[in-house]
């Protein structure tokens, strides 16, 4: 970056850092321009399909991971906020689409971010592939500082490094001192240690929003951390149904007028074990929880296989959170694997990417209506 764009980062990074510490959330956080005030950005490149996804994202109507991508969890999430505002459902962003955005067009797709030394302390630690390895862990965290900044903004290691590739302060290599917090207590993978981002580094990211959290609302410490990690804020609207469509791949939330207030791509069911259609119930949510391992649950796992009992975190099975149903051992759930949503399959339940389940599960009480439709 030139020394203006660092000049105007760290001004955005003062009033971020001034903002967090009024609500709650990290020292990343947005601050977004008043109505009529245009966007303040570094960015000379134009990003028009990423600049509607955050906006979407904002919305709650999730395009899933931001990446700049007419994809079709984009196209999903532009179907959602055109059945919300009684647009034509085309899932494009045409004239009368564009028109009702219009009102965002001051957000930008990107902003720039110092990265907080204690967001980058870690610790970061090699991930095992096999279960009774991953038992034997405190907790299932993540892997690189590179993989939590894609989480905390809504996207993917490989879009922040293009959006990062001409920042000469990032191309370290893997040789900064993120690279050497990133020791594992085995022998990690070089993709899993190696990382182009360290701590007071200056960096460009998608321009998430609704990261402001009331700590007042939260009475769990770890959770908290969890939002602040997740960019996911603790107002969120209260739904009363949510509709899981298996031919649409989508979960939408509606609240107690009716009105479509959330949606999300997500992945459910395959052959084997497919979305149990129904109409179901929230039992309750589990937040940062625990995952038992029965081999015999799984088709793709041998039954002799030994039980286990996965610690929590972000890298859990069942990611940061797990929803559960009334259908016996069926929920609705975060992932490790953001990219996946909306392309591979489940062993049957719902899944999301974590900051879209941190939001549910804030929107969600027992005895929220679940319907489950072909």
């Amino acid at each position: 970056m030139d020394s203006s764009s660092e000049e105007n980062g760290s001004e955005e990074q003062q009033a971020a850092s001034s903002q967090a510490s009024i609500n709650g959330a990290d020292a990343m956080a947005s601050r977004d321009p008043q109505p009529g005030e245009q966007a303040q950005t570094s960015d000379t490149e134009q990003r028009p399909v990423m600049q509607i996804q955050v906006v979407l994202d904002r919305l709650g109507f999730s395009p899933g991971v931001i990446n700049g991508e007419a994809n079709e969890a984009t196209r999903n999430a532009l179907r959602a906020f055109q059945e919300a505002n009684s647009l034509p459902v085309t899932g494009t962003a045409d004239q009368a689409t564009r028109g009702k955005l219009a009102q965002w067009s001051n957000i930008a797709a990107t902003r720039t971010v110092t990265i907080p030394a204690e967001f980058a302390a870690g610790p970061f630690q090699h991930l095992p592939e096999n279960a009774s390895a991953k038992a034997e862990m405190e907790r299932l965290g993540y892997a690189s500082l590179e993989e939590k900044l894609a989480e905390r903004f809504h996207t993917t290691p490989e879009t922040l490094r293009k959006l990062n590739s001409g920042n000469g302060a990032a191309a370290t290599g893997g040789q900064g001192a993120a690279s050497q917090q990133a020791a594992p207590t085995g022998t990690a993978s070089p993709s899993q240690t190696a990382t182009m981002f360290r701590a007071g580094q200056q960096i460009r990211v998608p321009n998430t929003g609704g990261d402001a959290i009331d700590p007042s609302a939260v009475d769990d410490q770890d959770w908290l951390t969890t939002l602040r990690n997740l960019g996911v804020g603790t107002q969120q609207p209260k739904v009363e149904r949510i509709v899981v469509s298996k031919s649409k791949g989508t979960l939408k939330a509606y609240d107690g007028s009716g009105k479509l207030v959330a949606s999300y791509t997500a992945t459910m069911g395959s052959e084997r074990d497919p979305l149990p259609l129904g109409q179901w119930k929230i039992n309750g949510v589990a937040r940062n929880p625990t995952f038992q391992y029965d081999p015999e649950l799984f088709w793709d796992v041998p039954d002799s296989n030994p039980k286990e009992t996965l610690p929590p975190g972000p890298n859990n099975p069942v990611g940061v959170v797990w929803m559960d149903l009334s259908k016996e051992h069926y929920g609705i759930h975060g992932t490790p694997e953001p990219q996946t949503i909306g392309e591979a399959q489940s062993h049957g339940c719902v899944r999301l990417t974590n900051w879209d389940a941190a939001r549910l599960a804030q929107m969600v009480r027992p005895g929220t209506s679940a319907i489950f439709e072909a």
